[in-house]
């Protein structure tokens, strides 16, 4: 499952943002265990729903911040759910970025 989130912010604000985030994501969303593992301008993410681990990874692009979730068919239902969050949370940040807020 593939998204990505446009951004006109330069790679590196909107790398900053995207880590911020995450940060925020994970103080909010804890029970999910959400993990991020950066090397460069990409992290491996993880979270656990209903004790199963959906995997993927985040990329961070001059113009983009693309993600990227595996997620097993039982857990298709909340695909979108996980997805949304994540976007939701990273076009948020995005747009503190914008405000000079990061």
């Amino acid at each position: 499952m593939k998204h990505s989130v446009p951004h006109d912010l330069g790679k590196d604000l909107a790398k900053k943002a995207t880590v911020a985030a995450f940060a925020a994501y994970q103080e909010r969303f804890a029970k999910y265990n959400p993990t991020a593992a950066w090397s460069e301008d990409r992290a491996q993410i993880s979270f656990t729903a209903k004790g199963i681990t959906l995997k993927g990874s985040l990329e961070v692009t001059p113009t983009s911040i693309d993600i990227d979730l595996d997620v097993p068919f039982l857990l298709r239902p909340f695909k979108g759910v996980a997805q949304d969050a994540v976007k939701r949370e990273i076009s948020r940040w995005v747009e503190k970025a914008k405000r000079g807020e990061v």
